[in-house]
């Protein structure tokens, strides 16, 4: 494969990020150092993208950076069969055109001597400085004869360490495994799927967390031609057939700079074609695909309130469709990112996407941490990249003041410091990494914790009080009293309640409800090191639930679950039907007629109602469940064959239909309950997930049905 056949997505990007010709710099490679005082032939490219962005650049610390990696490198040569100069070279062309400065790219210029040839950091640090040396340090891999399978989940621990001081660290390693998956092609194809899976389970969640959408998109194009050659080979069919879209936006572009022309608005109007990934996702959400939706219309202005004045202009003169309305500059994302979102549609119909942002927004928005520059210009008379510049830097709360340390790096920082072996920390990172969404709670002392979504009362607790919150035993969260278990949204406030038994200890229950690792290996290690005292709380006295309910109110737990509770030994346990909870929802029991005990969600409008009519609750928690029947409601726009791809994707998802209902569309929307019969409880997100990816669903939610008296 090669590298142009592994990027499908670089023709259209090639204006804004021309490739470099390897055999040429592969000849100039070889063919030495240029006359004294001259750039080399080889790294003229490099210093002219460079002083596209720092006019000012003093190039001397890149011409001797060049020197030592061509002679150290020399005589080496790549799978391709180019001079391994190139490799170095190509990536700091990369950083380079994202506006990376002078340190960076000196640094990426040496990535490789120090793991690669005779050089040693010593000799970095004696003829570039420290700053340099702590880069070069940072990227540099653990030997396998050390570590042996270890060594490259140990290698990303030391990058992520180091990232924590120097932000830099991170960005050369992605430019490095950008080059090398444009050139993965001379690779074995079962090696080609190992890198691109770390690529995608690894590299491209830290490319998006850290802003750097420019090596973000083109490594997830990469990554899908590799390992969904057939989804990939679909979608560059899909775009070809549909060469015209360009004009369809280029026709909408017009008539916005028509409107911002009239209105005295200063703009610069471009057409972004989607990435093949991004149009893969559109075609699953919205399934056929009109002209305009193969790209989007970037709008870029000078002034922040230049944006607002836009979104007035567009939403003045075309039809808005609010839902789509997105406000990033009020509320960036974690990762820096500024934009206004919104979508209009002409009056032909057609709908265009529309990303409004001023020039410097666009700049963070492509390059993110890397278009900062140098964020540790500062104060201390320690070099910027050293470990002491973090502390130097850091606030009261111990995260950076500056955005290049966001709380998710902290926490990531925090935990894996507490992981107990080499797996643990691997297997922790790629699922902290998975969760692409954060939310920001409120601490009743008036602090603020970053979560991920999805965030319990549990993961709070060991956020703000570490191993002290194993002696949690409940939560206040917004005023009031609420069970660990509670999950958290955006905004609420948090209490986390600690007794004053230092001896208390976590449940086992709780790592049902923790998300963070920070949280899961905390209570991982105190059980651990407490068999008797976890074993001795799993035992405790209460009903055990398990199995599933069917619609009309539950069915007799079988086997895998065993009812234990005071007075009630052997109870029988049913699952309410009003809101069907399933593992690890949680739950609530009542005992009820005939010695069973009916539980439900925790939330369950059921469980109020039982409490006032003088129903006393018994403890519940989930035994070793494996089928269970669940009602969820499908939200979507109505269509053709709807009814017939839900079913499909719920057949594929591995779960059975018990029953269906669907509701007669109101304004051209329709609702879908079905009542599911699930293998595994366990697979109820991802079934929920292929439910939404159904072409004209827009949300799927566990069904809320009045509880019977």
């Amino acid at each position: 494969m090669s590298a142009e056949a592994t990027n499908p997505g670089a023709a259209s990007r090639r204006r804004a990020r021309p490739r470099l010709d390897l055999r040429r710099l592969g000849r100039a490679a070889l063919l030495g150092p240029a006359a004294r005082g001259r750039v080399p032939d080889a790294i003229g490219h490099v210093a002219e993208a460079h002083r596209a962005h720092h006019p000012d650049a003093d190039l001397a610390i890149l011409h001797r950076a060049y020197l030592l990696a061509e002679s150290s490198h020399r005589g080496q040569f790549r799978k391709s069969g180019e001079p391994y100069i190139t490799h170095p070279l190509a990536v700091t062309l990369i950083l380079a055109e994202l506006g990376a400065e002078t340190t960076t790219l000196t640094a990426s210029l040496l990535h490789d001597t120090v793991e690669d040839t005779d050089v040693t950091l010593d000799q970095v640090r004696e003829e570039f400085g420290a700053e340099v040396c702590y880069l070069v340090d940072g990227v540099t891999k653990l030997e396998k004869v050390d570590y042996g399978a270890a060594a490259e989940p140990e290698t990303f621990r030391k990058m992520l360490v180091a990232t924590g001081n120097d932000v830099r660290v991170m960005s050369i390693k992605l430019a490095d495994r950008l080059h090398n998956m444009r050139t993965l092609g001379v690779m074995r194809p079962e090696k080609q799927a190992r890198i691109a899976r770390v690529t995608r389970d690894v590299l491209i969640p830290l490319a998006e967390r850290l802003g750097v959408q420019a090596l973000k998109t083109e490594l997830e194009d990469l990554v899908f031609a590799i390992l969904h050659p057939e989804e990939h080979e679909r979608t560059r069919a899909l775009i070809a057939e549909n060469t015209d879209a360009v004009d369809a936006l280029a026709a909408v572009a017009g008539k916005v700079r028509a409107v911002l022309r009239d209105a005295g608005i200063q703009a610069e109007v471009l057409v972004r074609p989607r990435h093949f990934v991004s149009v893969h996702r559109v075609r699953l959400k919205r399934g056929d695909l009109s002209g305009t939706d193969f790209g989007r219309l970037l709008v870029l202005v000078g002034e922040d309130a230049d944006c607002y004045a836009v979104l007035g202009e567009l939403h003045t003169c075309f039809t808005p469709l609010i839902s789509e309305f997105k406000d990033f500059i009020a509320a960036p994302k974690f990762n820096l990112y500024q934009s206004l979102h919104t979508a209009v549609a002409g009056t032909d119909g057609a709908v265009a996407e529309v990303l409004i942002r001023t020039h410097q927004m666009h700049r963070v928005a492509e390059a993110g941490v890397v278009a900062l520059g140098n964020p540790y210009t500062a104060d201390t008379a320690e070099g910027a990249g050293s470990p002491g510049a973090a502390e130097s830097s850091a606030g009261a709360e111990g995260e950076r003041a500056d955005p290049t340390r966001p709380g998710w790096l902290s926490r990531l920082l925090d935990w894996q410091e507490s992981a107990p072996d080499t797996d643990t920390f691997w297997t922790s990172l790629q699922a902290d990494l998975a969760e692409d969404r954060e939310i920001t709670v409120f601490r009743a002392d008036g602090g603020t914790l970053g979560l991920p979504a999805g965030a319990s009362c549990v993961d709070a607790a060991y956020a703000q009080h570490g191993e002290a919150a194993h002696a949690c035993v409940g939560a206040r969260v917004n005023g009031r009293l609420a069970a660990l278990a509670t999950r958290l949204g955006d905004g609420d406030t948090v209490e986390p309640l600690l007794a004053q038994d230092a001896a208390a200890g976590p449940s086992p229950d709780w790592l049902q409800h923790a998300r963070t690792p920070a949280a899961r290996i905390a209570i991982t290690g105190w059980l651990a090191e407490h068999p008797e005292a976890a074993k001795a709380q799993a035992a405790a006295p209460r009903a055990a639930a398990c199995g599933s309910a069917a619609s009309g109110g539950g069915r007799r737990a079988g086997a895998n679950a065993v009812a234990e509770a005071p007075g009630l030994p052997g109870a029988t346990v049913r699952l309410a039907g009003c809101c069907t909870p399933v593992p690890p929802d949680a739950v609530t029991g009542f005992p009820v007629r005939g010695g069973a005990v009916t539980v439900h969600r925790g939330e369950c409008p059921g469980v109020s109602r039982m409490r006032a009519m003088g129903r006393q609750p018994v403890e519940v928690r989930w035994g070793r469940a494996a089928e269970c029947r669940v009602t969820l409601v499908a939200e979507a726009f109505g269509r053709p064959r709807l009814l017939a791809d839900l079913t499909e994707a719920i057949a594929t998802a591995g779960a059975a239909v018990v029953s269906a209902t669907v509701e007669p569309p109101s304004e051209q929307r329709v609702r879908h309950t079905y009542t599911l019969q699930l293998q595994d409880a366990a697979g109820l997100p991802s079934l929920m997930r292929a439910m939404r990816d159904v072409a004209g669903v827009y949300d799927v939610s566990r069904a809320r049905h009045p509880a019977a008296p």
